[in-house]
């Protein structure tokens, strides 16, 4: 009966030396024989790097991306998303958002719209939206006009800063260094956060952060 070889996959100095050596096949395959292997075909020799890789956490999912057409992250914000009040004369439209890669798991997304610098000792929450279902990859441009129709369906617009639900564009004060604005999109393990559209962005973020899988941010720039 032809006996079966059984690689040793268990082998851990030669897993420690095929994760050193894996800039190259060529060298991990004489490290293989250097290690009283039989030569096998590069096929196998890919298999058992790739197996390593994989055990030892070396091989990282695709990373958790948000994108806008209209806002770069590093950039400046457009007047048509500039706040319309304060002085400010923009369009107070929100951007167009896409998101990609989200984790295993994710029930639900939400959207958040922060300034750190504004000159109020805690920021400004410009916009929140929760509750996105699971099957979007985004957000319409101005869907954080709640009255537009844009928004998913079941999705709920909590209260910013503003004092009211829905997205409220930049507006920082006149002679100011341009500030950040920090878009950020939340997957999330629980398909609902339990609260409704009075609900204070302060509130909104003590559930995201607790039900957080993942995030991913872009961050613009405005100033006047």
């Amino acid at each position: 009966m032809k006996r079966v070889k059984i690689w040793p996959f268990a082998d851990i100095r030669l897993c420690s030396d095929l994760l050193r050596y894996s800039h190259g096949l060529s060298n991990i395959r004489s490290l293989i024989d250097e290690h009283g292997r039989k030569k096998m075909p590069m096929k196998t020799v890919m298999i058992l790097l790739m197996t390593v890789l994989v055990m030892t956490g070396a091989v990282h999912a695709e990373e958790f991306l948000l994108t806008s057409p209209q806002v770069k992250d590093g950039g400046s914000m457009a007047e048509e998303q500039v706040f319309a009040g304060f002085g400010c004369n923009g369009g107070n439209k929100s951007p167009a958002l896409v998101w990609r890669s989200a984790p295993a798991g994710t029930k639900s997304f939400a959207v958040t719209v922060y300034d750190p610098d504004a000159p109020t000792g805690s920021g400004w929450w410009h916009w929140v939206i929760f509750n996105i279902p699971s099957t979007a990859a985004g957000l319409a441009k101005d869907a954080g006009n709640p009255s537009s129709g844009k928004a998913p369906n079941g999705s709920i617009q909590s209260r910013t800063d503003f004092g009211k639900p829905g997205y409220g564009g930049a507006c920082p004060p006149v002679g100011n260094s341009p500030h950040r604005y920090i878009y950020t999109v939340f997957a999330l393990k629980t398909d609902m956060i339990p609260l409704d559209s009075d609900a204070s962005a302060a509130m909104v973020g003590f559930f995201l952060n607790a039900d957080k899988l993942a995030s991913a941010s872009l961050t613009a720039y405005y100033g006047r």
